[in-house]
């Protein structure tokens, strides 16, 4: 007799549900997606004890008449696929027909539904029918999972505590939610409820409801489209920041799905705009033909196949990097409750008065504009411009700020009519430099090159110098001119004029590290990390006092850049304190 049989029915379920139903947060995905494909406008999810005792999901959609109820816990039974080509269109979130057969395979099951006509009952324990019935009910379904792997207790071994088993159920509620604002959500654990959304179809309301108002306010919408993809969601501000990647959602053709590759082109979006290892909020959909994707790659289907992958990852880049520049601005405190005024000259007009040894405090008093602020306030001299100044572009966007004075030799405080600024002086100055060596790698030029009256040399295992070797272009493209010398050695006979003074041997290792360590092969993103190297050199650092004049340029040459609000690190470069604030703190107001 051979050693090879065929399973029975229910040990294979079980098996399947290994895959299918690996934590209570499974069970939830699979009913609700269901209850969303009923077409369903309200759906509530009811757990005791993270799902492990019961979860119980409540519907109002289309129901199943007795014939459909019997069939729905078959394995393999589904609605949705008729023939092959039908995986090539698939617009539902189910359609395997393996989650209800595999859910009560290891778990006790009962069972109430309604196609409006008529109603059934079923109980099934380990994947056995044990109870049949007619029943009352409204239209939809009612359906609970108790002791969910009574049956299979080494299963329960794997099981994480009750807040980390919540914690994927809500993280995956939030997104359902996300995914689909024209349906009203409720999430209840332990009678207490953890979710609630209205079901309007408003996006904005759904942000509220799961990151609250307060981060929904600083969320902003963006919409972009190519030849094959459309996309639209929201994106938050620089300034809310989170410590992990999993606040970024991807939605494609109404499937939340993980991909890796759309979270780093989200990053890449952000890049300079956040600190190293934080991550933004940002909820993304996308809508393409279906025969572009293919959602049949794993079981639970949370991940995707897409074609023409590149030219979506751009579009999702280039959007949000374009919405994130446009709505940029100094992180505040508070907003003040009056909208700012633009600067005037009123601000240079308070000179001091002038006083002798003799001279009383009411005949000062007497000295200063009457119905005015009495505050005194020297001008410093003009800075001296060049003979020949090049036409300026200022960013409108960065406020026009006198400055004050400088704290602890590290941070300039200006001010304006609304408030006062604190400017961190080391991050303002790299930005100024990262655009200006931004602009130079990206258009490398033959004719700035300086030759060195003795060369630098390095010195790189065999492996590391065929590598190398292999990517002399690419760092050509970003001023690294190296040349062979044998012996895993290389020598740079001339650079850029532009490399910073004093830096040339650390850029360049830092530039050829990027090739060997990080394959970082990409010449936009070399350009990148080339500008924000150099840009770090012999930026101003703490602890180094400036003249009026230093301080006044420096704000001058900032308000040409860009994007001046963060240095390349992500870091702000400067941040607004509200009159409003300020008199709150000193309880001029209540």
């Amino acid at each position: 007799m051979g050693n090879i049989q065929v399973m029975d029915e229910l040990l294979s379920n079980r098996i399947a549900a290994g895959e299918v139903v690996e934590r209570p947060a499974s069970v939830v995905k699979e009913l609700v997606e269901n209850a969303i494909d009923a077409g369903s406008k309200s759906i509530a999810v009811y757990l005791v004890e993270a799902g492990l005792t019961s979860i119980q999901v409540i519907d109002d959609g289309a129901g199943m008449d007795d014939s459909d109820a019997m069939q729905c816990f078959a394995r393999h039974a589904t609605s949705k696929i008729h023939h092959e080509h039908d995986l090539f269109r698939i617009r539902t979130l189910g359609f395997r027909g393996e989650a209800l057969a595999s859910i009560a395979a290891v778990a006790k099951v009962h069972m109430k539904t309604s196609d409006g006509q008529t109603g059934t009952t079923l109980v099934i324990e380990g994947g056995e029918i044990k109870q049949h019935d007619k029943a009352d009910l409204r239209q939809g379904t009612a359906i609970t999972v108790s002791q969910l792997f009574y049956n299979t207790p080494a299963r329960l071994k794997y099981m994480k505590t009750l807040q980390t088993e919540l914690g994927h159920i809500m993280d995956l509620m939030n997104r359902l939610a996300l995914c689909n604002p024209d349906i009203a959500f409720r999430l209840v654990h332990n009678d207490q409820e953890q979710l609630y959304t209205n079901g309007r179809g408003n996006i904005a309301q759904v942000l509220a409801a799961v990151y609250g108002v307060a981060n929904a306010k600083k969320m902003v919408p963006f919409e972009g489209e190519s030849h094959d993809y459309r996309i639209h969601g929201f994106a938050a501000l620089p300034e809310i920041t989170r410590a992990s990647k999993n606040y970024m959602s991807f939605f494609v053709n109404g499937r939340w799905v993980k991909s890796f590759l759309m979270q780093n082109a989200v990053t890449d979006a952000y890049h300079t705009y956040l600190p190293i290892h934080r991550h933004p909020i940002v909820v993304v959909y996308i809508e393409s033909d279906p025969q572009l994707t293919d959602v049949n790659v794993h079981p639970a289907k949370h991940q995707i196949r897409m074609s023409k992958e590149k030219e979506l990852l751009s579009l999702i880049t280039d959007t949000i990097r374009t919405t994130i520049h446009q709505a940029s601005r100094v992180p505040q405190i508070e907003q003040p409750k009056k909208p700012p005024k633009l600067p005037t000259e009123q601000l240079n007009i308070w000179k001091k008065p002038q006083t002798t040894a003799n001279t009383t405090w009411q005949e000062t008093v007497q000295q200063l504009p009457k119905e005015e602020p009495e505050w005194i306030y020297e001008p410093a001299a003009p800075i001296i411009q060049e003979e020949s100044p090049q036409e300026v572009v200022e960013n409108e966007a960065f406020p026009m700020l006198e400055v004050v004075g400088q704290i602890h030799g590290t941070y300039i405080v200006a001010q304006m009519e609304d408030g006062f600024y604190l400017i961190d002086q080391h991050a303002a100055q790299e930005r100024i430099k990262y655009e200006f060596f931004k602009e130079k790698v990206g258009d490398v030029n033959p004719n700035e090159r300086q030759s060195l009256l003795l060369p630098l040399t390095f010195h790189y295992t065999s492996d590391e110098a065929i590598l190398i070797e292999a990517h002399q272009e690419v760092l050509q493209q970003v001023g690294v001119y190296l040349e062979p010398f044998g012996q895993g050695t290389f020598v740079v006979r001339e650079h850029p004029t532009w490399f910073p003074t004093g830096e040339e041997q650390t850029i360049i290792e830092g530039l050829i590290e990027q090739v060997l360590t990080k394959k970082q092969t990409d010449i936009k993103k070399l350009r990148e990390e080339a500008a924000i190297m150099m840009s770090c050199k012999r930026s101003i650092k703490a602890n180094h006092y400036l003249t009026r004049a230093q301080m006044e340029q420096l704000l001058a040459d900032l308000r040409q850049a860009k994007h001046p609000f963060t240095c390349p690190h992500g870091r702000p470069v400067l941040i607004h304190f509200t009159t409003y604030e300020i008199e709150k703190m000193f309880k001029r107001v209540m």
